[in-house]
């Protein structure tokens, strides 16, 4: 039976073997998913262990994903733009990274949650790794603008300079927390960690255009805390991560075994799980 992983530290809370379960079951492919504890300093060895017992790709979680990348022999242009990568594919003599977040994240925006990003003005709040990997496939949708704000502004600022040549018919700019006072947009998503710690970007009143979806890229069983900010805001529409989660397994699947799966009922049913606690 095909093996594959998600490897991290910390690992256990993870949703990816619950969900390429039911995804396994769904297309009636054969094979095993499961976690992998990797130490902090042991990522390297923890990858070879695991190929070379036979397994055939793995998920990359938190702390390892820049790893990943320094680690694949080729990367798909997704997760060369992310400078990060979420998929390893092991292949006859040599490792495949690819970063399917992104790709995640905008057919959840788009198919589930019916949001269409083209024309959109698009605010994206952080300058990590989760902003890295969103920012190429947003502007494949050629928003109005798409603007990204964080606390270091220069981090800011160096990433959409990074990614000025893919911003097609799009203005992209970078600026403080502060600096979106009077500025309003259409789709706000919070690629930063605070929602972990239970915090959120400090963001001025009448951010949000009518109509607006507030996007948090974490996800609980309950409102994160910039969803519920959002709320308090005035946000029209509001969403966390979970959908983001379940769509971008399903683009690792569908590298892995060459046919993607129905999300949705996968979602519906995490979500009735989260629900019923």
């Amino acid at each position: 039976m095909d093996r594959y992983v998600v490897i991290g530290n910390p690992v256990a809370h993870s949703q990816s073997p619950r969900i390429h379960a039911a995804f396994a079951q769904q297309t009636g492919q054969s094979l095993h998913y499961g976690t992998l504890l990797a130490p902090i300093d042991g990522f390297v060895a923890a990858v070879k262990r695991f190929r070379d017992d036979g397994g055939c790709g793995m998920n990359v979680t938190v702390p390892f994903k820049l790893q990943a990348f320094a680690l694949a022999d080729r990367r798909s242009p997704r997760a060369e733009a992310a400078g990060a990568v979420n998929t390893l594919a092991f292949g006859d003599g040599d490792i495949f990274g690819d970063n399917t977040d992104g790709a995640g994240l905008v057919r959840d925006l788009i198919d589930n949650l019916a949001c269409p990003l083209k024309y959109r003005r698009i605010l994206v709040l952080g300058a990590g790794g989760a902003a890295r990997g969103a920012l190429l496939p947003l502007l494949a949708q050629m928003p109005a603008s798409l603007t990204i704000a964080n606390r270091t502004v220069a981090k800011a600022s160096a990433l959409a300079e990074r990614f000025q040549a893919h911003a097609t018919g799009a203005a992209i700019d970078a600026c403080g927390f502060e600096a979106l006072a009077g500025r309003c947009f259409d789709v706000v998503i919070n690629a930063t960690s605070a929602s972990l710690s239970d915090q959120t970007p400090p963001l001025p009143q009448g951010i949000y255009a009518p109509g607006a979806l507030a996007y948090d890229m974490m996800y609980s069983r309950g409102d994160t805390r910039f969803v519920a900010a959002a709320r308090s805001q005035g946000a029209a529409r509001l969403a966390d991560g979970l959908g983001m989660l379940v769509e971008q397994a399903a683009e690792s699947f569908l590298l892995w075994r060459g046919m993607r799966p129905d999300t949705r009922p996968v979602l519906e049913e995490l979500r009735r799980q989260f629900a019923t606690g």
